[in-house]
């Protein structure tokens, strides 16, 4: 609690000790209240950037979206089939325990730092991602999430790695003192760096803590089928949002 000046009668002769003290009070309040001022202006400026930033991606995802659509268009009207980009991003969730995994998939798993039944992870797809998802394949459930699937485990389940604790991310302050310095300030940041798969990807999958889901709502349907046969291990594609959304 801080002490605060008091008004002494006119023929009381103030303490050397006490007139030192209050100047210095007053001018440690007087470079308080300037802090907070140009911390309030700063603050300011950063939300406005952000914002900023947010309707930017807004726009750029808008953008391509109606520049697949028009291609679509094109094409068909062509007699021709469009044929889309290969998804850059995957969403790779551990469905099985640790009975029977053989060593080789256990560190294939540790790799993938799924090492709990349905922990969750982001996973930017090229030929050796591709060869370690196949190889424990009977162990999890992937695919291709969209932009609702990653706001929803961002928001509702996202937890950052500070310092190796694991720390919700209730304020962007949280992303700001592990990421500022390499251009991610905020959660929308950070869930554009993601689902573009962007130079910075990789500090921004490793500065999420494994997203720890629930048992799918509803069950599952057989874990040792996979899911081209009914079952629930191996890619989804685009259906593993509708599986990840139950486990929200």
């Amino acid at each position: 609690m801080e002490s605060k000046p008091v008004d002494l009668p006119p023929h009381i002769k103030i303490p050397e000790s006490y007139r030192k003290k209050m100047d210095r009070f007053l001018k440690l309040r007087e470079e308080r209240q300037k802090q907070r001022q140009a911390q309030i202006k700063r603050d300011k400026i950063a939300r406005k950037g952000m914002a900023e930033r947010a309707m930017a991606y807004e726009m750029e995802r808008n953008k391509k979206e109606a520049s697949e659509a028009n291609q679509k268009k094109q094409a068909r009207l062509n007699g021709n089939f469009y044929v889309p980009a290969e998804p850059k991003l995957a969403f790779v969730v551990r469905i099985r325990g640790i009975n029977g995994v053989s060593p080789q998939v256990r560190k294939i798993l540790q790799l993938l730092r799924l090492r709990q039944i349905h922990n969750g992870v982001f996973v930017k797809i090229n030929k050796a991602s591709l060869g370690l998802l196949k190889r424990v394949e009977p162990y999890i459930a992937w695919g291709y999430p969209n932009l609702k699937t990653i706001r929803m485990l961002m928001y509702k389940r996202g937890y950052g790695k500070v310092n190796g604790q694991r720390i919700p991310i209730t304020s962007n302050q949280v992303i700001q003192s592990r990421l500022s310095h390499h251009g991610v300030q905020c959660m929308e940041d950070l869930i554009h760096e993601i689902i573009t798969v962007g130079p910075e990807f990789r500090r921004a999958n490793n500065f999420m803590w494994p997203f720890k889901l629930t048992n799918p709502r509803g069950g599952y349907s057989q874990k040792g089928r996979h899911f081209c046969e009914g079952g629930d291990h191996g890619n989804r594609e685009n259906e593993i949002n509708k599986f990840v959304q139950r486990m929200i």
